[in-house]
């Protein structure tokens, strides 16, 4: 049997301080400790020569059972559209007029942090209504 493995997942973006912010209000993450000998984020930031600060950043489950989400800094912006998007479970188990209720209030929740919404997509045969939704960068997500 193979061994079951924990993973990260890897957002390339122009500011990750900003986006892992983002997703901790999203998901309720949080920002894990600063690095052993600094006080804060602010202290080893501003430890780094100024072409390193921000390079990168992260956040985790405070639980410990979801991934960990881990932004790093590139030079290029997005041009073209996700290849891997996150499914924020907001209406689980719902169906109807209850589930595009729960979808509708949550998008509102998240546009108010800075995300944008793209379209709904209503329930057909197969699947149940969701929200396609871009971060503060523009990755797509799907309120689901």
């Amino acid at each position: 049997m193979a061994a079951i493995r924990k993973f990260q997942v890897t957002f390339d973006c122009a500011e990750p301080g900003r986006v892992a912010r983002f997703w901790c209000e999203v998901l309720g993450y949080v920002v894990p400790p600063p690095p052993e000998g600094f006080d804060t984020w602010d202290d080893y930031e501003d430890s780094l020569p100024p072409e390193k600060r921000d390079a990168w950043s992260a956040c985790v489950d405070p639980s410990g059972v979801g991934p960990r989400l881990y932004f790093q800094r590139v030079p290029e912006g997005k041009t073209v559209k996700n290849r891997v998007h996150l499914d924020v479970r907001a209406g689980t188990g719902l169906v109807g007029e209850e589930r595009l209720a729960t979808l509708e209030a949550e998008a509102v929740r998240l546009e108010a942090l800075g995300a944008a919404r793209v379209r709904v997509l209503l329930a057909d045969e197969e699947n149940e209504s969701c929200v396609v939704m871009q971060d503060i960068e523009g990755n797509e997500f799907c309120l689901d």
